[in-house]
């Protein structure tokens, strides 16, 4: 039974969800099993869509409005909120399905909405392995940046990523369908050949685990001493925000990306732990904008976006931020020989 929006490989129909043996989940049984896929989970899909959509949409606004000054950083930040966006559009259809537990918007929004959640998935993946290259690249090579960190550069990033993503995400625009199971219709990823079949759950445990995470231990394990050993007062809280970013993404999509693992591996029932890591690992689109922007972007960036809130919020106090002019703002997000390296996380 698929369970997991547009994740695993074969139909979905949470009422079958129910039906199986559940004794070792004691003292749930059936009945409380039903009651808390119908509620939990259109609640937490409900929360991760509205927290990452204001989220998300207020990155988006901040930088379209000053799109002027926009530099490499800014296209990068921009697609991972537009990246997450796609991603937590998709759930309202997902938490209707979870209390209704049918499929009833027809077989073209099935496969859209599932190709575009995995879209969204992988391009958020794929942003933020960019932007810990560039990190590498700004600080333990900063001689070589000027090359490449470039708006012209940024666009072809873009389009690459996006074109990887949609590419990676194709199979399940092509093989999720409308199927008719005995509790009504379910939309899920049925491919006509089992050898397709473990294309789901391998490229999501390799290709949004797998690999983000080594390249942003192997990057982060060498920017750290670098940063260390500088003679600065930002480095502290530079390492915490990196260390932070690290953990917060492990937690976030390892006990999911396990779970799928374990079930497909081993074919078990595992249907309740892959219930609660995908929640778990849902939140990742709603504190992106928390780690990549607002922490970790410059006073400027905070200020920008306090001051577009004001706007749609009358009355509303701004908090207290040193002022830092556009231009300084342009000229710290470009490198120089000489620039500070705790800068590359203030952009």
């Amino acid at each position: 039974t698929h369970f997991i929006p547009g994740i695993l490989t074969t139909p979905a129909d949470y009422s079958s969800y129910y039906d199986e043996n559940f004794s070792s989940f004691a003292p749930c049984d059936n009945v409380d099993l039903k009651n808390f896929g119908q509620v939990f989970l259109p609640t937490l899909y409900s929360l991760v869509f509205i927290l990452g959509f204001l989220g998300n949409g207020l990155v988006v606004c901040v930088l379209v409005k000053h799109r002027n000054q926009t530099n490499f950083t800014d296209i990068c930040l921009f697609n991972l909120a537009v990246s997450d966006l796609v991603f937590v559009l998709t759930l309202p259809f997902y938490a209707h399905f979870s209390v209704v537990s049918k499929w009833t918007f027809g077989d073209f929004m099935c496969r859209f909405v599932s190709g575009c959640h995995y879209t969204g998935f992988f391009s958020s993946i794929f942003f933020i392995i960019v932007m810990t290259l560039d990190r590498y690249v700004l600080i333990i090579h900063p001689n070589t940046v000027g090359r490449y960190r470039t708006l012209r550069v940024g666009i072809a990033f873009t389009m690459v990523v996006w074109l990887l993503s949609f590419s990676v995400s194709l199979p399940t625009f092509i093989f999720t369908r409308v199927i008719n199971e005995s509790h009504g219709l379910s939309c899920g990823y049925d491919p006509d050949e089992e050898a397709e079949r473990p294309y789901v759950p391998l490229a999501t445990n390799i290709l949004g685990l797998m690999v983000p995470l080594t390249v942003m231990v192997v990057c982060y394990c060498r920017i750290i001493p670098t940063l260390v050993n500088m003679r600065t007062a930002k480095k502290h809280r530079v390492v915490k925000l990196i260390i932070a970013i690290v953990v917060v993404f492990f937690l976030c999509w390892a006990p999911y990306n396990i779970s799928i693992f374990l079930r497909f591996l081993f074919d078990k029932n595992l249907r309740l732990s892959i219930t609660v890591t995908e929640t778990i690992a849902y939140t990742h689109c709603c504190l992106n904008p928390i780690l990549y922007a607002f922490v970790g972007q410059s006073v400027k960036f905070m200020k920008r976006a306090m001051h577009l809130l004001s706007q749609w919020l009358p009355g509303m106090r701004l908090p207290s931020t040193r002022d830092e002019s556009d231009s300084s703002y342009v000229k710290n997000s470009t490198v120089s020989p000489s620039f500070n390296i705790t800068s590359t996380f203030d952009m």
